[in-house]
């Protein structure tokens, strides 16, 4: 079982990511943990990080190959911003699934999670977003507006992450059979 979880910052990914991984048994394995080691290896914010991405692809794509060699072992839940492009592209059997919410929403949990003003993170949001997608699109080819390769596409504004959960579960074990 492969169930990958895409998604905008802030969208509840992570929280959906960690509750589902637990109520199905399987690891969690997460993009953003990789991507933040690496930061903090690098002695760089986010956002500097992302800027030094933009320059040098090498780091993506080491990065994303670590993502993909795990989406070929298969039996998690594997989190990551290109986690269902990179599985589609792979031609590994998936549940794809890319959660979003409204901007103000995200910002507002963003803030919650890492301190600051909403209103501001709602620019670091979008500027963050508009990094990945200039990236992404430069190293593969791959719109992230585009959400054609997801199975499934859900909006965590108005519903709890149990909620999604609940969805999920019941997606992935009709995908991959009661024990996964």
């Amino acid at each position: 079982m492969l169930v990958t979880i895409s998604g905008v910052p802030g969208s509840g990914k992570t929280t959906v990511a960690r509750k589902l991984a637990r109520e199905l048994g399987v690891p969690h394995v997460y993009a953003g943990d990789l991507y933040r080691q690496e930061a903090k290896r690098r002695n760089l914010s986010l956002e500097a990080f992302n800027l030094e991405c933009e320059k040098d692809h090498s780091i993506d794509r080491a990065l994303d190959d670590q993502m993909a060699a795990r989406a070929h072992q298969g039996n998690c839940i594997l989190e990551g911003r290109l986690a269902g492009f990179l599985a589609d592209k792979e031609g590994i059997e998936a549940l794809k699934v890319w959660v979003t919410a409204s901007d103000d929403v995200r910002a507002q949990r963003v803030a919650q999670r890492d301190g600051g003003d909403w209103k501001q993170k709602v620019q670091q949001n979008e500027a963050r977003h508009a990094s990945d997608g200039r990236r992404y699109r430069e190293i593969y080819g791959f719109d992230i507006a585009d959400t054609d390769v997801y199975d499934l596409i859900l909006s965590s504004d108005d519903r709890t992450p149990e909620d999604l959960v609940e969805e999920l579960t019941a997606r992935a074990r009709e995908k991959f059979g009661q024990s996964g």
